[in-house]
């Protein structure tokens, strides 16, 4: 071959890997550009999210490896995260709780911004489909009132989570109060304070036989008995059937109150703090969230993805028609009240609508709490017992709550009691635990066999929530033991649950045998036990 011709196929041999390069290039760039390789200099991004959204968390993920940072999230529930907001030290760069009504009561310095609904879910009432049957709700608009009128007669009872805790009991709550005022435009003061909408709310929320802080803990407890009816998110109902259905039980039929339907819009926003970068960083996901291929996805878990309640894409196997759900259907959801009224609804809730509770506490006051141990503990019930600084929670005692206070060690100490409505009876209960002071060994199960025995002799304990809030910081190594209350409970045949708070070195594994035998939940207190007891509280 001739010099030239050498030098000619050396040139094109250059050319072909040069321009092989250029397409190579060119590709990783558009797949760059595709899927969303990062272009920011942001490492970290946090947000604060509701509970209900945990299942979407590999969404996020997926995301956040594309971009190469790393998004955490910290799952609170409605009211943490109002109050969050509420705090200038805000320490997340997006907030995403069930409904835009909490950062209306929390973000009082309009710092939330981009503030978009990802997806929606509204909030009915799942009800075992022979009950629906018997009480001729299948295939019928139900109104408020048609509920109304079969809780008043006995006929329907129910299972919510507290209004001032949980969004989803927050929506049922306000949507029976639309329903129940006539269905004016927008829930007015004047509206609130009408004696007949107070006897009729207090008439339909006495039907509640278990409440929570948590509507997923709700569907769990749902699942481990033979609950009748569940007002929970439609996303939630349709997991419980899900399960049910594996497991070979009865459905729920799910009834949608025509006039008074409320819908969770799970608005993502971020958190101005004058950072452009982890400003395009949020853009960029909520613009993820919201792309079809994404919003498929989530319809594919049972929430809704189109405008109105309207599920625009759905699938029928997720969306079962025999379970009542008709995603087809355009859902005409209340509009929200004003920050006031909003605010004085959820007050009026805590301390004066909802079904009281009678609650016993059963305090550990062994030796082993002396020290910081009593002193968290005395912090605790303070904060409980003293209802102007229990309601920047929204845990004040209601008018007609019942609350007992049982000290014990190795035997119970004392018997002390007040009614939620008497702030001199709440005063002198405060008194009374700081003065206490810890000393002897430990026996849990007494004081919760007498917590329990004394609910059951109150004639009038079928009209209030039951529970025996247990706090112990050791192992019980005295007294009675759990098989005496294994058959105190079955006897006396009560559903009364006793949740626990766990504190120093208490047993972990007594404490669950209590609340498995009981239906409740184990509390963490040992980095936070004033905290414990207030999210303890929000369970009655």
């Amino acid at each position: 071959m001739s010099t030239k011709k050498r030098r000619d196929a050396s040139r094109s041999v250059f050319l072909l890997a040069f321009g092989s390069v250029l397409m190579m290039m060119a590709v990783l760039a558009a797949v760059s550009f595709l899927t969303g390789c990062s272009r920011t200099s942001v490492e970290g991004f946090s947000i604060i999210s509701g509970s209900e959204n945990e299942t979407l968390e590999p969404i996020i993920k997926e995301f956040a490896d594309r971009q190469g940072i790393e998004i955490s999230i910290v799952y609170k529930g409605s009211v943490d995260i109002m109050l969050q907001l509420k705090d200038p030290g805000f320490a997340y760069d997006a907030v995403w709780p069930a409904n835009a009504l909490w950062v209306t009561l929390g973000d009082t310095s309009r710092k939330v911004k981009h503030l978009t609904s990802i997806m929606t879910s509204p909030v009915a009432f799942g009800i075992r489909h022979s009950t629906a049957e018997r009480l001729g709700y299948i295939g019928q608009e139900v109104r408020v009132r048609d509920l109304l009128e079969d809780i008043r007669s006995g006929e329907l009872s129910f299972m919510m989570t507290s209004a001032t805790q949980s969004n989803s009991g927050a929506s049922a709550y306000l949507g029976f109060l639309y329903a129940l005022a006539g269905n004016p435009d927008v829930l007015s003061m004047e509206q609130l304070r009408s004696p007949q909408l107070r006897e009729e709310i207090r008439t339909l929320l006495s039907g509640i036989n278990r409440s929570s802080g948590s509507s997923g803990w709700l569907k769990d407890l749902f699942l481990s008995s033979n609950y009748e009816a569940m007002v929970n998110y439609e996303a939630v109902l349709i997991e419980t059937n899900q399960a049910l259905i594996a497991t070979g039980r009865e459905p729920l039929y799910l009834v949608y109150p025509v006039d008074g339907t409320v819908l969770a819009d799970s608005p993502l926003g971020y958190y101005d703090q004058g950072d452009a970068d982890k400003e395009q960083v949020f853009l960029d996901l909520q613009k993820h969230l919201l792309s079809e291929a994404v919003q498929k996805r989530i319809a594919g878990m049972g929430r809704r993805t189109g405008m109105a309640g309207l599920a625009s894409a759905y699938d029928p196997a997720v969306f079962r028609s025999e379970w009542g759900i008709q995603p087809e259907r355009i859902l005409s959801p209340i509009r929200m009240p004003n920050e006031l009224v909003l605010s004085e609804a959820l007050r009026l809730y805590q301390t004066d609508f909802r079904k009281p509770s009678y609650t016993v506490f059963a305090l550990d006051y062994s030796g082993s709490m002396a020290g910081e141990g009593a002193v968290q503990l005395k912090e605790a019930m303070n904060l409980l017992l003293d209802p102007e600084r229990s309601s920047t929670y929204m845990l004040q005692p209601g008018i007609d709550d019942h609350i007992v206070v049982l000290p014990f060690s190795n035997r119970v100490l004392e018997v002390w009691d007040a009614d939620g409505g008497d702030s001199t009876q709440l005063a002198a209960l405060r008194d009374r635990i700081r003065l206490m002071e810890p000393g002897g060994g430990t026996d849990i199960y007494s004081p919760v066999i007498e917590g329990i025995k004394r609910i059951a002799k109150d004639q009038d304990h079928r009209n209030y929530i039951n529970s025996v809030i247990l706090m112990t910081d050791g192992s019980s190594n005295a007294g009675r033991k759990f098989k005496d209350l294994e058959l105190a409970f079955r006897d006396l045949g009560l559903d009364v649950p006793v949740f626990c708070i766990m504190f120093g070195a208490a047993s972990r594994e007594q404490l669950d045998e209590i609340v498995n035998l009981t239906r409740a939940r184990v509390f963490d207190g040992r980095k936070d036990l004033v905290e414990a007891f207030r999210q303890v509280r929000g369970y009655n």
